[in-house]
């Protein structure tokens, strides 16, 4: 199959972006180095935006099904939760989902939209040309296609082609992961009480995470032990939770670096090769395939020719500030986390820590902190590619996330919330505001033509009923972008032009 885009790497950015290509009709090609897919899962978390994500394609089911919610999270392990319930989603919980589990139905996904995933892959060599960009790979292909997005890690050889720069710090702190199948009982209740994290995993088994004041500076590259486990576990906690038979040992750290720009050209980042942080509340996993929901229908609509002027550029202007936030807040946790190991800094940062935990029981501090944490807050301001000089209408609103609203529309007597309005990856032009008087939900119809010649691109839907959040009570009609971001609120007069500067002419 001839590839429009080629994307290297099948992790969970990869396969969800390779997923939105081909709902979009886009013929893409992931390459990826692995013979099969990895059963080590270092992320165990889809937070709310993500799940929201798969809401939007009608998919959030597939992974529910297989997980487990909780309802509130942590910043920097103190004891105050993030309050999830209290945000603005129907997905108030972080979902307990092995990153193998994760890549699993996401390959799945891809596949069945037409997606091609090469497995034993590897991507030797990437070089642009004025109309393409040539892949070479360790079969001794040469591919071409008009654009490669890199989704191949931390080290990626995409990013490092383009000439993209990756500046940062280097680690400073190492912790330890490991997965066993024998824990003692009571095991993870236990372990909380000393400060330690256990999650129970499939298959009977549990990771505990830990980071040991006396083995903190050892370079991640260097292997975990089970003796060095063991030791360091009982060395905090006083007991090793009679652990054995692990499964699975790795060593993290804090360094911390992001691209300097997600785009060079006809090649594109996303994931871990645009950013790479500590893992501090579970935001790594879930920050990249947002960046793939972001990024595939605007590439999508750029192989197709129908792009406005600045949209693909959008993709860095949007999501790297949101990468640049992540790995700031990850920061500040890892830094918190290490002061407390330190003896001179010991006693100050658990005062610090004492003093943000009661700043976090004041509600609305907890809720702006959550809604940072599950990206149910990430919004995107307005900008030249967004917000056309001549639409007046809601324009400052533009690019902000628009929830999964009641609605019922008569064009889909079924539907009754807004995301199911956007599963097949379309623009949806939401008709609102033409009453016909008392009650206040009831409407008389659109008072102009659908778009013409446009219907693979916007859905138009007319509302019968609707319950508008506050800053859209008064629109007469609402574009919302592939995303679930909007793109435009207004009266209809200016519809027509909004529909046109978003998808282009008939």
């Amino acid at each position: 199959m001839h590839a429009d885009v080629i994307v290297a790497g099948a992790g969970p950015t990869g396969l969800l972006l390779a997923a939105e290509l081909a709902l979009a009709g886009v013929r893409v090609r992931v390459l990826e180095r692995n013979e099969t897919p990895t059963r080590q899962s270092r992320a165990l978390t889809l937070h709310p935006r993500s799940i929201e994500v798969m809401d939007l394609r009608g998919i959030a089911g597939r992974f529910l099904a297989c997980g487990r919610t909780v309802p509130g999270w942590h910043f920097a392990g103190l004891d105050t939760r993030l309050d999830f319930t209290a945000l603005d989603t129907r997905h108030g919980y972080t979902l307990f989902l092995e990153q193998a589990r994760t890549e699993e139905l996401l390959d799945a996904r891809a596949r069945e939209l037409g997606a091609e995933i090469v497995r034993r892959c590897v991507v030797t060599a990437v070089r642009q040309e004025p109309d393409a960009v040539v892949v070479e790979t360790s079969g001794g292909e040469t591919l071409r296609a008009s654009y490669v997005v890199g989704c191949d890690g931390g080290r990626s050889l995409v990013r490092q082609a383009a000439g993209i720069p990756f500046d940062g710090s280097d680690e400073t702190l190492t912790g330890m992961l490991g997965d066993f199948a024998v824990t003692g009982p009571g095991a993870v209740r236990a372990a909380g009480e000393h400060g330690v994290l256990a999650v129970p995993m499939e298959g009977g088994l549990t990771r505990f995470v830990i980071v040991d004041p006396e083995r903190m500076r050892v370079p991640s590259g260097e292997p975990v032990t089970y003796e060095e486990f063991r030791r360091s576990l009982t060395s905090i906690a006083g007991t090793d939770f009679g652990i054995a038979e692990p499964r699975w040992l790795s060593r993290f750290g804090n360094a911390t670096r992001q691209a300097g720009r997600y785009r060079e050209g006809r090649i594109l980042v996303a994931g871990d090769a645009a950013h790479v942080h500590f893992p501090a509340a579970g935001q790594g996993l879930n920050t990249g395939l947002q960046d793939a929901m972001n990024l595939g229908w605007k590439l999508a609509a750029q192989v197709k020719g129908w792009a406005p002027e600045g949209l693909l550029d959008s993709y860095d202007a949007e999501r790297r500030p949101v990468g640049a936030g992540v790995t700031a807040n990850t920061e500040v946790q890892a830094l918190l986390m290490e002061l407390t190991l330190v003896p001179q800094y010991r006693r100050p940062a658990m005062a610090l820590r004492e003093m943000l935990d009661g700043l976090l029981g004041i509600g609305e501090v907890n809720r702006r902190l959550a809604a940072s944490v599950s990206a149910i807050g990430t919004g995107y301001g307005p900008s030249a590619a967004s917000v056309p000089a001549t639409l007046t209408g809601y324009g400052t609103l533009a690019g902000i996330r628009v929830p999964d609203l009641p609605v019922s529309v008569a064009e889909r007597p079924g539907a009754e919330r807004l995301y199911e309005l956007l599963h097949d990856g379309r623009f949806l032009l939401l008709r609102a505001a033409v009453r016909s008087g008392p009650p206040a939900d009831s409407f008389a119809g659109p008072s102009a033509d659908p778009p013409v010649g446009l219907d693979d691109r916007v859905a138009t839907v007319t509302a019968t009923a609707w319950e508008p959040t506050a800053e859209l009570a008064g629109a007469e009609a609402v574009l919302v972008r592939p995303d679930g971001h909007l793109a435009w609120a207004g009266p209809l007069a200016e519809e027509r032009d909004a529909v046109s500067h978003w998808v282009g002419p008939a």
